[in-house]
């Protein structure tokens, strides 16, 4: 569905339909936004597109239910660099634990930190019917550290008009699908729906292959994403390949904006305008699509660091994920090694493996933190590294964090706490990987490079799982 934020600013870039456009964009109220945010960046520009399967309205007769709670389906983060010819779209699962930062709720209270919970809980919130693209956007500048430029929410009304307004959209089906994988509580496998192979799907066709899972490689949620990335780089080239031009832009853009909210920063057309005309550069083959790292976590998804770490910190780097690559944001400089001057930490042992606390208050020490104390902890069967900070500590925190490789880092809703280490049996049972972070941080994993999608690729590889 992000394809409709790239599609929206592109038209705006082309500055016609201006006033038309004036009076179809909604906004959602920024009172939510934390004010507890990472600092901006003078390179490159982040935007949050949310894909809301809310029920309600146009909704009601696409999404395959009912339900009165508004909920975030698919979720892309956008960087765009600072040369405005490249771009990384970043699909975080939905399944995905994290930590839910305090969140405004309707009535205007604001919610406890949740620790280790389901990512696109952030967007129920609240429990209405539009969804709360604020408590995601804070969960997602919680979880990356990275600052959200521009938040875009799309519905399926909006998803469904467009596909049918450019045409059709070239996808490719891994495997014949049926009835029964569109839904799954049917006793029979019913009729063929699409069979394996090339389609070119618009409407209630199209939003059916975004949203199928079951019967499709592995049936989980990651293989759809795969699935999600071909069809939104197919979009963004059929979008181009009919040209730039108010004949064919019309209406797409009154597809896109009935059917858009976004927040206050986007929400009229000369702001729109504005940041169109910063992105109509960027070409398909620098347009990449990637997936945050991860694994299953028993039937969840666990984000795995440092990869997911090395990701952010390229962006806000404004780096390509490509190393090779020479032209794409400011120039690669080398990471600087591990520097805790100034930050305190306490040292817990989560363990029963005896001096553990010891060892790591004494590698923090060589870096030079500041350990307060060292002490065993209550609960001395935990597995994996967790750091925890207070209140405005998650930069310090992240800083700790990189020397606990796999470490997770949660927050404390406690007022006068500060940062915590509790190691558990991962330390214990791998202490090089602890050691050896004198030297410079490594760059964006191989894999995860190697494995993006460009918008120009061929729509029939790299499709699912299994």
């Amino acid at each position: 569905m992000s394809a409709l934020s790239f599609l929206v600013l592109l038209v705006a870039g082309v500055g016609w339909g201006y006033l038309k456009l004036t009076g179809s964009i909604d906004t959602f109220s920024s009172d939510g936004v934390s004010g507890d945010r990472p600092p901006g960046s003078s390179g490159g520009q982040n935007v949050l597109v949310i894909g809301s399967d809310t029920r309600s309205g146009n909704n009601k007769g696409l999404g395959g239910g009912t339900g009165a709670v508004g909920r975030s389906d698919t979720v892309l983060l956008l960087h765009v660099y600072a040369d405005r010819e490249h771009a990384v779209a970043v699909s975080v699962p939905r399944d995905a634990m994290v930590d839910i930062p305090t969140c405004r709720k309707p009535d205007g209270s604001w919610t406890a930190p949740q620790h280790h919970s389901q990512f696109n809980g952030a967007f129920s919130v609240g429990e209405t019917t539009e969804g709360n693209p604020a408590c995601t956007q804070n969960t997602v500048e919680h979880l990356t550290g990275l600052r959200v430029d521009h938040t875009v929410v799309i519905d399926f009304a909006g998803f469904s008009a467009l596909t049918s307004a450019v045409g059709g959209v070239p996808v490719c089906v891994p495997q014949d699908v049926y009835q029964r994988d569109l839904n799954p509580k049917r006793t029979t496998r019913g009729s063929l729906v699409l069979a394996k192979g090339p389609h070119n799907v618009s409407g209630q066709r199209a939003l059916d292959y975004v949203r199928l899972r079951h019967g499709i490689g592995d049936g989980s949620d990651l293989g759809r994403i795969k699935r999600q990335q071909a069809f939104v780089a197919a979009l963004v080239k059929k979008i181009k390949s009919r040209g730039m031009n108010p004949t064919t832009l019309l209406p797409l853009a009154n597809a896109a904006t009935d059917a858009m909210t976004v927040d206050p920063g986007l929400g009229s057309a000369d702001k729109l305008l504005s940041f169109g005309l910063s992105m109509k550069n960027i070409d398909l083959h620098n347009t990449k699509f990637v997936t945050v790292p991860w694994r299953y976590e028993g039937e969840r998804v666990a984000v795995v660091e440092p990869d997911a770490d090395a990701l952010w910190a390229a962006l806000k780097a404004d780096r390509p994920l490509d190393a090779k690559a020479k032209d794409a944001g400011a120039p690669k400089t080398s990471e600087s090694p591990v520097a805790g001057t100034g930050i305190e930490v306490a040292v817990y042992n989560g363990t029963t493996v005896t001096g553990l606390a010891a060892r790591a208050a004494e590698l923090l020490r060589a870096h030079d933190f500041t350990v307060t104390g060292t002490a065993t902890a209550q609960d001395q069967s935990r597995s994996g590294t967790v750091v925890t900070y207070g209140p405005g500590l998650r930069e310090e925190a992240r800083t700790t964090a990189k020397l606990f490789p796999g470490a997770r880092i949660t927050e404390s809703a406690g007022a006068g706490t500060g940062i915590q280490v509790t190691v558990g049996q991962d330390y214990a049972d791998e202490p090089s990987a602890a050691q050896d972070t004198a030297a410079p941080a490594a760059g964006v994993p191989a894999d995860i490079a190697e494995g993006a999608r460009s918008a120009d690729d061929d729509p029939c590889e790299n499709l699912s799982y299994g």
